[in-house]
């Protein structure tokens, strides 16, 4: 049976046949149900354009559109994992992996800039403004990572390099990634400071997402540097390791932020008036009103 599974697929699609370690397998169910999940929420997202009233709730909905769209690429990208390590899927992983998570963090960061300035009463960006900082922000990556691929394609050193070497070199182009999350943690700590309690809610997603994000990626950066060269199973673990991080990720993306975001936006279309507004602090409440009296008294 697995023979023939390998005859009419080919050997570079070996780990779809597996039968003793059936990793591939579970990690294909679960990037293809979520593919199929992001597309419903990226079509309820999009429904919902046209009924949120808020502004503050609405102009961040486009860069919670492209987070969707790069959490769909990293479902598909999975699947450049489970592909036997060649000249074609090389190249697809060291850019995509990077770039995709860039994008991810950089929509996170992005939105919880915003979330800093509504925690304390302040006007809110406007969607272009939170979509270019989201997009700019992931420029860096796009750029290290097509010099790399680049370099390695041409020079063809994808093959004739160790796994050790390559496990190093997967690592090192993610540091700018890993700079996004860290500062994405920071500035998601930084909106529970405000008295505008409404928005903290909206921060504390952000906050959990990203700690979740931080602890998957220091189990896997472990594995793939020190754990599977220790237990000797390198590189046989390799491609796992960074499939199984890729997948669990990517889902943790959809459930500890895009579903909680998206059940605050149906409930904030059923409510008559403006759930998320900010009750203005009492001290400048009394200067709006002395400034009035002021202003009637001139006339």
């Amino acid at each position: 049976m697995y023979e023939d599974c390998i005859d009419s697929t080919g050997d570079c699609y070996f780990n779809v046949c597996e039968s003793e370690g059936p990793w591939a397998i579970v990690m294909e169910s679960l990037a293809i149900i979520g593919i199929v999940v992001t597309v419903i929420l990226l079509l309820a997202l999009l429904f919902l354009l046209r009924k949120v009233q808020d502004c503050c709730l609405w102009n961040v909905l486009p860069t919670q559109v492209l987070f969707l769209l790069a959490v769909l690429g990293l479902f598909a990208l999975a699947f450049a994992f489970i592909i036997q390590f060649n000249e074609q899927t090389a190249p697809v992983r060291y850019f995509l992996f990077g770039v995709l998570f860039a994008l991810c963090f950089s929509c996170l960061l992005a939105h919880a800039f915003h979330l800093v300035k509504l925690v304390r009463g302040r006007v809110s960006y406007s969607w272009t403004t939170i979509l270019c900082m989201a997009i700019c922000a992931s420029l860096l990556q796009i750029v290290i990572a097509i010099e790399y691929v680049t370099i390695m394609t041409t020079r063809g050193l994808f093959v004739h390099m160790t796994p050790c070497q390559l496990n190093v070199d997967f690592v090192v182009l993610l540091v700018y990634v890993l700079f996004l999350m860290a500062l994405t943690f920071f500035v998601s700590k930084a909106t529970f400071c405000g008295p505008c309690e409404n928005w903290k809610q909206h921060g504390r997603l952000i906050f959990v997402t990203v700690l979740i994000s931080i602890l998957i990626w220091v189990v896997w950066i472990s594995m793939l540097l020190r754990g599977n060269r220790q237990l000797q199973c390198q590189p046989q673990w390799d491609d796992p390791v960074i499939c199984i991080a890729l997948v669990t990720n990517a889902w943790v993306f959809l459930l500890l932020y895009i579903i909680p975001e998206l059940c605050i936006l149906y409930r904030s279309c059923k409510q008559k008036t403006q759930g998320n507004a900010c009750t203005v602090p009492t001290y400048q409440r009394s200067f709006r009103v002395e400034t009035q009296e002021l202003s009637r008294g001139t006339f």
